[in-house]
């Protein structure tokens, strides 16, 4: 196994950790920004305000695309052990 598979597996593993936080992650930022933007119209100057509304945002996520999330992660590790005896040399 030479320095260039390990950074192989190193860079499709980074690769897929943004590409299944990603869409998480752009949703938070809209929900926040959008409540953000309500907060500064009506003065409401609570801090908690934006909790609740984020975390059910990220679960309703998570329900929709979580499917994908474990099927891309599957993917990934059946390519990993598929080639281990490739990467045992």
């Amino acid at each position: 196994m030479t320095i260039d598979d390990v950074t192989g597996i190193a860079s499709q593993a980074l690769f897929l950790i943004i590409k299944c936080a990603a869409p998480l992650l752009l949703v938070s930022l809209c929900v926040g920004l959008a409540i953000s933007i309500f907060q500064t119209a009506t003065s409401i100057q609570e801090q908690t305000l934006t909790f609740v509304p984020k975390v059910l945002a990220i679960f309703i996520t998570l329900m929709i695309l979580g499917h994908w999330i474990l099927t891309q992660i599957i993917e990934y590790m059946h390519e990993l052990w598929s080639n281990f005896s490739l990467y045992i040399r």
